[in-house]
């Protein structure tokens, strides 16, 4: 449990210093998830528009390194429902546009249709997760197979094969 004092020894500070300085409880909150928005937009700016799976498993790696913020974040927030539709969503439609301009998708794919699914599909793991229902690895599994499942639905003939590999490899499994 995060609390003021906790806060203040880390920072080598007094707890009235941290109250002064941030105000109360819910003040400290909501700059440790301001914090952690931050950190994340940082991590998928250094991505560019890239690879899909590198966006989906770095904001995956985002919550699951600070479980204590994200969880809290997502708990409290009421519109955690878009909490994809910030920085995530939109380097995910970015990285999707990149790979049908790379003819790995079909030229006549909805990108920003195919990342909305996986965006819900991630916030849907993203709840489980928050509610304990599923461990940091089958987090990062849902995300990824949503992902998955989008890019071979959507693969272009010359890349099908290479797309849908990662979910024969799942049903080996």
């Amino acid at each position: 449990m995060i609390s003021t004092e906790r806060i203040a020894e880390r920072a080598e500070v007094s707890p009235a210093t941290v109250y002064n300085l941030i105000g109360p409880r819910e003040k400290i909150w909501e700059a440790l998830a301001h914090g952690f928005t931050d950190e994340l937009e940082g991590r998928l700016a250094a991505l560019g528009a890239g690879d899909p799976r590198e966006v989906v498993r770095s904001t995956v790696r985002s919550f699951v390194s600070d479980p204590v913020v994200s969880r809290r974040m997502v708990r409290g927030w009421e519109g955690s429902g878009r909490v994809l539709d910030r920085s995530p969503h939109t380097q995910l439609r970015q990285a999707m546009a990149e790979a049908q301009t790379r003819g790995l998708l079909h030229a006549d794919t909805d990108t920003d249709a195919l990342a909305a699914v996986v965006s819900a599909s991630c916030a849907g793991a993203l709840h489980q997760w928050v509610a304990e229902l599923i461990d940091d690895d089958r987090f990062l599994t849902r995300s990824l197979f949503a992902l998955d499942v989008a890019l071979a639905a959507a693969a272009a003939d010359a890349h099908r094969d290479r797309l849908q590999a990662p979910l024969r490899t799942r049903e080996a499994k």
